[in-house]
């Protein structure tokens, strides 16, 4: 992967569960990816090489802490390796759908090395509650020096 992945783009979930990527997401992923249960009931989706970096994060924690064994659990044990098709689509597992609650409107956010997907309404009301806390969220970025 090169690049940051940036952006939000709203496609179609069709009757086979198979979704189009947005074509800057695409080209920046490649062809093979791997989708995994997110947090806040989305999916991430990331390059192979992006979720290697992960997963090998993952390995270097200790196995003593449950923390670290439940939160590994949880990402490695729903993820799955997909291609994307000649036509830009990937299937994504039933499970995974109905970790996220994906319904036909699917959203597609740039998240840094990787981009999450969120049923559309989901989204909208994430988004409208993130926005009206952004200022106090900078402002504690900013005490810690991250901003």
């Amino acid at each position: 992967m090169t690049g940051l992945l940036i952006g939000e783009y709203e496609h179609t979930l069709d009757e086979k569960k198979r979704i189009s990527l947005p074509k800057s997401f695409r080209s920046a992923l490649g062809k093979r990816l791997v989708l995994a249960r997110g947090l806040d009931n989305c999916l991430y989706i990331y390059s192979r090489s992006a979720w290697d970096t992960v997963a090998e994060k993952l390995q270097s924690l200790s196995m003593g802490k449950s923390e670290t064994r439940g939160y590994s659990r949880l990402l490695l044990s729903g993820a799955a390796e997909v291609e994307v098709d000649g036509a830009g689509r990937i299937l994504i597992p039933e499970h995974q759908i109905a970790h996220a609650g994906l319904k036909k409107k699917v959203v597609f956010t740039g998240v840094s090395d990787h981009i999450e997907a969120w049923d559309a309404d989901a989204w909208k009301e994430y988004k409208s509650r993130i926005e009206k806390q952004a200022e106090k969220m900078a402002e504690t970025l900013g005490e810690i020096g991250a901003l």
